[in-house]
């Protein structure tokens, strides 16, 4: 099976310091899968270059995906923008044009295949003005779709992001840190609507998390870096605290001690579940 993204000898330095280091990894299309390490760890980068959205040093690493080139040598492919078609990002800050409706936001996911003359106005085919509404239902904030970007919570404008990955038709869907400002129950929607996408639709998800626990929960695989280096590719089960401070050493203590929004919810859920159980118990 072709590997829905395919990185060789991936390498890039900014200045004196070496953020990813000659980085190899597969992962197979339809997988769902957690990367892992503490801040500065090369996260962020290792998810840009595989969107071409920086390139590695030259004459250094080669990034595929869906099949296609998106870099090589340190030089972006010759049709990089068809590339990006396939790949959806999920900013931690969003990236919504905050001035604009969520509707138009979401929208922009369509551009790659409009024309120039359709585009300057804004003026949307029915199908996929039509696609735009159902991807916002499927999140949840369809409600909110005339409403600027500005005015809604981060976890409604996160949601929209991915929205915006729908309408594109990515197959690949990379998420940065996606839940790391969201409050605890906006967190656990986002990480339940990318499971649902990978899924129900088959997308590839490769997405950055400061917590553990989040990837137990929603990922079978979990890729862990350490100073730019894959230290751990396996089945996220295996991420024992132990393992965890064999790998990382004094930087262990950051990633066990990082709070995870998502159980904690669960905790106060089960917690105030017991407790009207009990009153109901006491009233009758």
């Amino acid at each position: 099976m072709e590997p829905a993204i395919r990185i060789t000898n991936l390498t890039k330095s900014f200045g004196a310091r070496r953020a990813l280091e000659a980085v190899n990894l597969e992962i197979l299309p339809g997988e769902m899968v957690a990367l892992i390490g503490a801040s500065g760890s090369g996260k962020s980068t290792l998810l840009r270059a595989i969107a071409g959205l920086l390139c590695a040093d030259r004459g250094t690493g080669e990034v595929q995906v869906n099949g296609r080139l998106v870099q090589r040598d340190g030089r972006l492919a010759p049709d990089i923008r068809a590339v990006r078609a396939g790949i959806g990002f999920v900013f931690q800050q969003f990236n919504l044009v905050g001035r604009l409706s969520l509707f138009t936001n979401v929208m922009t996911g369509t551009l790659h295949r409009m024309p120039l003359w359709r585009s300057l106005p804004r003026w949307f085919r029915a199908e996929d003005a039509r696609r735009g509404l159902e991807a916002l239902a499927r999140v949840g904030i369809a409600e909110f779709a005339a409403q600027r970007a500005s005015t809604l919570s981060g976890g409604q404008q996160q949601r929209g992001a991915i929205a915006r990955a729908l309408v594109q038709g990515a197959r690949v869907v990379l998420a940065d840190e996606p839940i790391a400002s969201l409050d605890p129950e906006s967190a656990r929607r986002v990480m339940e609507i990318l499971a649902a996408i990978h899924r129900e639709d088959g997308c590839t998800v490769l997405v950055s998390l400061h917590q553990v626990n989040v990837a137990l929960r929603y990922c079978p695989r979990t890729i862990a870096l350490r100073a730019g280096r894959v230290v751990h590719d396996g089945p996220s089960a295996r991420l024992t605290a132990p393992l965890l401070r064999e790998l990382y050493g004094a930087q262990a203590d950051e990633l066990l001690a990082m709070p995870d929004p998502i159980s904690m919810l669960g905790r106060r859920e089960e917690a105030a579940g017991a407790r009207d159980a009990l009153q109901a118990a006491q009233a009758a």
